[in-house]
């Protein structure tokens, strides 16, 4: 343990309790590994609870598996060792590393410099005719770094990890006692590269359309009123895309940002009625949001890095992570518990407001 960690533990009395919610974003969850791990180095936060969809949601599993083993310090070695893994350049076989590329985005299917032929194919042929044995390479990663009866007996942060129902459009939460790599499958299960994962007889496929990340089951499921979102996923782009591909990802974007930007929606519409005591006696609380993100240097990197999946990128990415954390918490720790840090206003309606003529 580093000393600034050190004195960091031993300032103030104790620590704070929050949720954590983990977005999704291919192979931009390496800037996710990096939040964590400067949280954990960093020690003043317990969580209560984390949700995530996606490669947050292998975060999420991850980070509560390697907590139950260890602490902090291990959850830290059990989330580096499974990005040294994942990694193209990593113990992936080779045959298996380009899908491993592919999967890990939900946002340029296919749509990369080099992918034309796969392009063709997949305006005739579906997941069950182009992967017949249905190989996901990640599921053996998944499964060589997580214990998932020990994580599902193991009393620590709950979980929360979404994924669509095929069959209804609705989402699923499945929780720590649930967990499997079945279930972390599904959350990240892409469906025009991927079958649709069954659980319980159920088919699911990404939970990122309908949860990037759930922030509901925090409302209810948890006491605290902190919520610190690890975004990874631009929600505003100031230019207007033009080529096909451009205009193929920022539509991902927008559609995987849809359900975020609706429950960032309700906490502030229920913050507003409680301001005015609207809701005095009533279950709903105010939520206290925060947000960790690094848009303009993640955004340097073009959408097309989503698909990037070497371990000097994904060391670029912890970094900007560690660096985004430890300025985080320099500017708002002592505000967590008190209010919220994140302008949920602006987040919601970034558009300046136009005074209508009486």
């Amino acid at each position: 343990m580093s000393d600034a960690s050190t004195v960091r533990r031993k300032r103030g009395n104790g620590t704070k309790r929050v949720n954590l919610a983990l977005q999704g974003g291919g192979a931009h969850g390496a800037f996710t590994w990096g939040v964590l791990d400067a949280l954990l180095e960093d020690g003043r936060l317990e969580f209560e609870a984390i949700s995530g969809s996606s490669a947050g949601a292998m975060n999420a599993a991850i980070m509560a598996s390697g907590l139950c083993k260890g602490g902090n310090e291990s959850a830290r070695a059990a989330l580096r060792a499974f990005w040294r893994d994942v990694a193209v350049d990593g113990h992936i076989p080779d045959h298996a590393r380009g899908l491993v590329e592919l999967m890990l985005t939900p946002w340029r299917i296919g749509a990369a410099a080099g992918q034309s032929l796969m392009d063709g194919s997949r305006n005739v042929f579906s997941p069950y005719e182009l992967n017949p044995l249905d190989i996901n390479p990640l599921r053996d990663v998944v499964e060589s770094h997580i214990d998932f009866a020990a994580l599902r007996s193991h009393d620590g942060p709950q979980l929360f990890v979404a994924a669509t129902s095929v069959h209804s459009g609705k989402i699923r939460i499945f929780r720590r006692p649930e967990m499997s790599a079945d279930v972390l499958m599904a959350s990240a299960a892409l469906p025009f590269l991927f079958r649709a994962v069954e659980v319980e007889g159920e088919p699911y496929w990404d939970g990122g359309f309908m949860g990037n990340p759930a922030l509901f089951p925090f409302f209810t499921g948890t006491k605290t009123e902190d919520i610190v979102l690890v975004q990874v996923n631009p929600i505003e782009r100031p230019d207007t895309p033009e080529t096909a591909v451009d205009i193929m990802e920022r539509v991902n974007e927008i559609t995987f940002n849809g359900p975020l930007l609706h429950e960032l929606r309700a906490i502030e519409f229920v913050a507003r009625l409680i301001d005015a005591g609207a809701l005095r006696g009533s279950r709903y609380k105010a939520i206290r949001m925060h947000r960790i993100e690094a848009q303009d240097r993640l955004n340097a990197f073009g959408a097309s890095s989503k698909i990037k999946a070497d371990w000097a990128f994904f060391g670029k990415l912890f970094e900007i992570g560690r660096e985004s954390t430890r300025d985080f918490l320099d500017r708002h720790f002592d505000d967590i518990g008190k209010t919220g840090t994140l302008d949920l206003r602006a987040a919601i309606d970034p558009m300046p407001q136009v005074t209508k003529r009486r």
